[in-house]
């Protein structure tokens, strides 16, 4: 953490006269359960009152999941787009800007094996002027100038409205990389209100488009994703930084959230003496992931790898439930778990304590978990699961080989943890099939470097990551809030 020195907050509050006032935004069901399921609003609400703005309200049946939290909680104000002209191609230029002066692995890699094929000529066209501006030293001037652009267009007229007639102290970003959350956070600037932004995952810093708003002090998990944040942020070395752990792991520690392996596997009609393997699907919009979990389920339903069960994992935001029909053949050995609501839109989805609860007992329970290069390689580390990653495009064609290969050996934020040891790097689906049997046969097979991976990526693995986000929310409502708004920022 940086030195800017911080006051307690009840002192802060007792020279006020009054609490301070925290607003915390959240997008996504991946932040709503750091914040419903950890100890950040305990925590936090012992020195400030709190108001969530939360977008999984738009859902009624979300109302149960929020209903007992230390916060008053509300709907997400409505937010508009950028102009495309000249607003969005301002923005790839900073982004193309930021590209050339960093040269990092997993932008460049993005930009090749995705990005050119799906941006328009006139897009592209700007990288020219960005390598030019890039070598003239020209990024930060670049990106304050794209940030007072952007500051100029009223895309959440309602959110201005909101903090005008009831104003925070401090507003905290939990998805600063995404779509909505920035249109708030541009607001409260233009109020003079300070901002603070969670980095809510560990590939958000190296493969996300610019966090181009300037933030009074940032969340991460761990000591890495600090050095990241300086590194492709540098102003943010003059605000406080605190580290904080990965709050949406603290759950894994919770004996609340466990259950009896019986209770767990008799949910899909499996046998609890027998091993199951979890297969874990990422976003259908980046990489055909599904294909190689059909594999995998063809090989269990006909017994190639013995007497074992599989359940495949759809991602949370994304399960849709197609999967359900795609394996259906596969029963009973195959089951599909069910994330999320697959009828609401991405951003009104949210988990209650029995969604969480599987979550937590699938990664418990799984005897192997099999995946593509995704954050539940972290999830199984955590709880000492063996992991098995493809370091092949499982679709048929192969036609993102290239991109995997660069995922797993190039890309900022995995490539340290493919190289760890602790993940089983496979080239073809029966080299998939022969590590899952190994792992059956010795699950003790790289445990230290499970330890170390998780280490590294999350930081402090102890359940307490959201008491301490809270915490330092509370110290920096303190601190930062009152001096930024006396010297009229």
């Amino acid at each position: 953490m940086s030195a800017r020195p911080e006051r307690d907050a009840r002192t802060a509050s007792a020279a006020s006269g009054r609490r301070p006032r925290v607003l915390v935004l959240t997008t996504s069901l991946l932040t709503d359960r750091m914040l419903l399921y950890t100890g950040f609003l305990p925590h936090l609400h012992e020195t400030a009152d709190v108001r969530i703005w939360a977008s999984s309200l738009q859902n009624p049946r979300n109302a149960e999941v929020w209903r007992d939290t230390a916060a008053r909680v509300e709907g997400f104000p409505e937010v508009g787009h950028y102009p495309q002209v000249p607003h969005n191609y301002v923005r790839r230029l900073n982004d193309f800007v930021w590209d050339f002066q960093l040269a990092d692995p997993s932008r460049r890699s993005v930009q090749k094996h995705l990005r050119d094929r799906s941006q328009t000529a006139s897009v592209r066209a700007l990288r020219l002027p960005a390598r030019l501006l890039a070598r003239a030293g020209a990024a930060q001037p670049v990106e304050a100038w794209t940030e007072r652009l952007l500051r100029r267009v009223p895309r959440s007229p309602d959110a201005l409205r909101r903090m005008r007639l009831d104003p925070p102290d401090l507003v905290v970003s939990t998805g600063p990389f995404w779509f909505w959350e920035p249109a708030v956070v541009a607001a409260a600037k233009n109020l003079g209100i300070p901002v603070a932004a969670l980095i809510p995952s560990w590939d958000n810093l190296s493969t996300k488009n610019r966090m181009v708003f300037r933030y009074d002090g940032y969340f991460v998990w761990s000591e890495e994703a600090e050095r990241q944040l300086h590194r492709y942020y540098p102003e943010s070395r003059d605000v406080p930084v605190h580290v904080v752990g990965a709050p949406q792991f603290d759950v894994f520690f919770q004996e609340s959230f466990r259950r009896p392996r019986r209770e767990f596997c008799e949910g899909f009609g499996f046998r609890p003496d027998r091993p199951v393997i979890v297969y874990a699907i990422g976003s259908p919009n980046f990489l055909q992931e599904h294909h190689g979990a059909l594999d995998m389920a063809r090989r269990v339903a006909s017994g190639e790898l013995g007497d074992v069960q599989m359940l495949v994992r759809p991602h949370p935001i994304h399960d849709d439930a197609r999967m359900t029909d795609l394996f259906r053949e596969f029963g009973p050995r195959v089951r599909v778990q069910k994330t999320s609501d697959p009828e609401a839109a991405l951003t009104a989805r949210s988990q209650n304590a029995d969604q969480v609860a599987d979550w937590v007992n699938t990664f418990r329970h799984a005897d192997v978990v099999v995946n593509l290069s995704s954050t539940v390689t972290i999830d199984a580390a955590i709880l000492d699961r063996p992991v098995v990653n493809l370091d092949y495009d499982p679709q048929p064609g192969q036609t993102d080989q290239a991109l995997v290969h660069d995922i797993n050996h190039v890309w900022t934020h995995f490539s340290p943890v493919a190289k760890s040891g602790g993940v089983w790097l496979t080239r073809t689906p029966d080299e998939t099939a022969d590590a899952v049997r190994t792992y059956l046969r010795n699950p003790e097979l790289h445990r230290e470097a499970r330890r170390w991976m998780a280490e590294y990526v999350c930081g402090p693995l102890d359940g307490e990551s959201g008491s301490r986000f809270g915490e330092a929310v509370g110290r920096m409502t303190a601190a930062i809030a009152p001096a930024i708004r006396a010297g009229g920022a």
